[in-house]
């Protein structure tokens, strides 16, 4: 019995075998168009639904190993799909806009590494306590140079006026303007929010789990994934805050 085939161009049935494609598949030439195809192609393109969920996944403490079980697509093809997201993704801040005054803002560094645990990679972190906003971010090592690095990263609103609590590491102190930071240890409870903060990028980004398989190989990857994690933290926050606002004020933030 002769398979009905119709041409995915033109939608002749006037189609012929043509061969063998380098996968092994038969192939086959509508007589109408000359369009080449075969049948139950394997790169099919993925719809949109499958991509969303894939982004909502990658927010989540799951692998990518993980994710192509649950979705149902190769690793190869995530892991191609998940270097072009994170090529994309910018490592600025976007945060609410404010004006001129008093701020308050706790700063903390956390251990993490890539592709083995003697290429250690600390991520510094800068939060606004009365929005809860990331509002700065650096992924390095654990001197002065990542420290300015952190600090330089802060919209300059924060850098003008932000009264800044730290704990006791040194590259902090050499840093940050004297007369506005203050170093502080844990029993203080001045860098509480920032030390929870920590708790939930290592709760929420399976790269930065103590022990685990999920870790980064490639630096650039490793930097993007959480700085996607920081601009999805910071749009819900702005969402949260909006939610809050009365309905005849809602502006739009940037």
């Amino acid at each position: 019995m002769k398979l009905y085939l119709i041409c995915p161009t033109c939608g002749s049935d006037d189609v012929m075998k043509n061969g063998m494609t380098r996968r092994g598949k038969q192939n086959h030439k509508c007589r109408d168009c000359g369009r080449q195809f075969v049948q139950n192609p394997q790169g099919q393109p993925k719809n949109p639904d499958t991509l969303s969920k894939i982004k909502l996944l990658l927010l989540e403490r799951i692998s990518l190993a993980g994710i192509a079980r649950v979705m149902g697509v190769s690793e190869s093809w995530l892991q191609n799909y998940v270097n072009q997201l994170y090529a994309a993704v910018e490592a600025k801040v976007t945060i609410i806009p404010k004006a001129v005054g008093k701020c308050t803002v706790q700063m903390d560094e956390l251990w993490s590494f890539v592709d083995n645990k003697g290429n250690k990679q600390w991520v510094w972190l800068a939060m606004d306590i009365k929005t809860r906003e990331v509002i700065g971010c650096h992924i390095g090592d654990r001197s002065k140079v990542s420290a300015q690095a952190l600090w330089d990263s802060l919209p300059s609103i924060y850098r003008q006026c932000a009264k800044i609590y730290t704990d006791h590491w040194e590259a902090c102190r050499a840093v940050l303007p004297s007369k506005r930071h203050e170093s502080v240890g844990k029993d203080s409870g001045l860098t509480s929010y920032i030390e929870r903060l920590n708790n939930t990028f290592r709760q929420r980004i399976s790269r930065l789990v103590r022990k685990t398989l999920s870790f980064s190989r490639k630096l650039e990857n490793h930097i993007a994934a959480i700085w996607n994690f920081i601009h999805d933290y910071n749009y819900q926050i702005r969402v949260e805050m909006l939610k809050r606002l009365p309905l005849k004020f809602s502006p739009s933030f940037t």
